[in-house]
């Protein structure tokens, strides 16, 4: 008997643990009249927000989400966090009054050096002030929108890094002179990392977002926190769905596994670690940019392993893995692993 109560308990809090879910959104533009790789009409910006009223998604502040996985404190199911990447105007004009309407908190990540430049298709200082006043959190997308992954040429890891140092804090002081806030958050420029960079994130004290997909949980890694893109082409409100009812799939890497830039060619296969087991092994599925479904092998109860069934493309790939929860057959785990793949030569891709 006191064997089945310990089951019993560790089943129970196995799915306490794991139900507590939450999501971040990710837009650019909300517009009609920007590139459709970036945006997301007025109108559909506002089916989204109207859908997570009418479904009781409790939508916070970014700042409360982090807290809580900061402080190991327990996330309310159906938690939603909006973020915006760039300061673009268009996210005042046609996008807060949405937010507002529904009296919707959200967070837009700035990148100083472009906003200095004063365009007219980008945020003053003067409106990023008073929308900060209103509540919005204004965060670091570093000072201009460099990509921290390409050293450029002639430089090292650690000079390149410490020169993104001084950067990434001048950033973050001209926005708390500008708006009064500095929460020390930022979000990767084209959503391209390193493990060094991940290290050099822990070094400076901040949380940096990703642009993989995937929810979020007390295990999140708090140097890749995932965000689920939910502008064209994923803006329909049966993609956003699936999305918003994600669960976190607690999965990691370790040693070459943690890497994400590799040549054409040089990358055949990657391992995982599994932590939930709130699923069936066999309905555990990954799709890999441009080479699709992949077969998954198993090597322990823990782990698996991806044996890509093509060479991996040039550009932005990423992994994408879903299983159906057991304790709840209604909702996925959903997992995201992103790869930079160089041109043959170690020459970078376009940005």
């Amino acid at each position: 008997m006191k064997n089945t109560n310990i089951a019993i308990l560790i089943l129970f809090l196995s799915f306490a643990f794991n139900s507590f879910a939450a999501v971040i959104l990710q837009y650019h533009h909300v517009s009609d009249d920007t590139p459709s790789s970036t945006s997301i009409s007025p109108l559909q910006f506002e089916a989204h927000m109207q859908y997570l009223a009418d479904n009781s998604f409790r939508v916070v502040s970014l700042s409360e989400l982090m807290n809580s996985i900061r402080k190991q404190q327990p996330i309310p199911d159906k938690t939603v966090a909006i973020t915006f990447d760039d300061a673009y105007l268009d996210i005042l004009t046609q996008g807060k009054p949405i937010l507002d309407k529904f009296n919707y908190p959200f967070t837009i990540f700035i990148n100083p050096g472009i906003v200095n430049q004063e365009s007219e298709h980008y945020l003053s200082w003067q409106q990023l002030k008073k929308m900060a006043e209103q509540g919005v959190i204004i965060a670091n997308h570093g000072f201009n929108h460099d990509s921290l992954a390409r050293i450029p040429e002639g430089l090292t890891e650690k000079e390149w890094l410490d020169k993104q140092t001084v950067l990434l804090m001048n950033a973050e002081k001209i926005i708390e002179e500008k708006t009064g806030q500095s929460w020390h958050y930022f979000a990767y420029p084209y959503g391209e990392y390193t493990p060094a960079i991940q290290q050099w994130i822990k070094d400076n004290d901040f949380i940096a977002f990703s642009q993989q997909s995937g929810a979020v949980g007390l295990a999140t890694d708090l140097t890749t926190v995932p965000r689920f893109p939910a502008s064209k082409p994923y803006d329909q409100l049966t993609s956003l769905k699936d999305k918003l009812y994600a669960l976190p799939f607690s999965i990691t890497v370790s040693d070459n596994n943690a890497e994400t830039i590799f040549e054409k060619h040089s990358l055949e296969s990657a391992t995982f670690n599994v932590i939930v087991d709130d699923f069936r092994k066999a309905q555990l599925n990954c799709y890999v940019s441009g080479i699709g479904k992949q077969k998954v092998e198993w090597q322990e109860d823990d782990s698996f392993t991806i044996n890509f069934n093509a060479p991996l493309p040039t550009g932005r790939v990423r992994a994408n893995c879903t299983a159906q929860s057991k304790s709840d057959p209604s909702r996925y785990y959903w997992y995201s692993k992103p790869w930079f793949i160089l041109k043959e030569g170690k020459e970078w891709y376009p940005l």
